[in-house]
């Protein structure tokens, strides 16, 4: 095993144990700021996959402006969020079998799908890999309906703020 591979499977698990103290931690501002490190954690992935570019792009916009935003809307909004009930949902069992059913799927998917082990064709000389990364995320071959989908989900997470704070008469 390589030092390379060493620090990968490193910042995979501190990613990781981070993702899952974003959604177990019982106070909201330390969720946010365990999401902060998560989303440090998959912009060194990046650096280690040599795009540079995606991992400015995630150290800027998510964590040097999601993230701080949530963190800033969290700590203005929270008289209007405290509350005395459970912290706990209690249909949490089916949160986790549905889980659970969707990553097997996925892995089930992963195992028999044939090309998991075909290698990406080289880079062409030349070629500006921004340019092919820009047309991949609005070409309808390429990446446009995940694009679409952070964009839906984005415009729900605002939604879902503008629930949270507004004033309850």
């Amino acid at each position: 095993m390589t030092a390379l591979q060493v620090f990968f499977g490193v910042v995979a698990i501190v990613t990781l144990g981070a993702a899952l103290m974003v959604v177990s931690a019982r106070n909201l501002v330390h969720s946010g700021l365990w999401l902060i490190l998560a989303l440090f954690g998959v912009a060194v992935l990046f650096v280690l996959l040599d795009a540079g570019f995606l991992a400015v792009a995630q150290v800027i916009i998510y964590i040097g402006a999601i993230a701080v935003l949530l963190i800033f809307a969290v700590m203005l909004t929270r008289r209007v969020t405290q509350e005395t009930g459970s912290q706990v949902n209690p249909n949490w069992g089916w949160a986790a079998l549905i889980s659970l059913t969707a990553l097997g799927s996925l892995a089930y998917m992963l195992v028999s799908w044939t090309g998991i082990n075909t290698q990406l064709p080289a880079l062409a000389a030349g070629a500006d890999p921004l340019r092919q990364l820009g047309e991949a995320l609005v070409s309808p071959n390429g990446y446009v309906l995940p694009f679409e989908v952070a964009s839906v989900l984005l415009v729900a997470s605002m939604l879902g703020a503008l629930l949270v704070a507004w004033e309850r008469k």
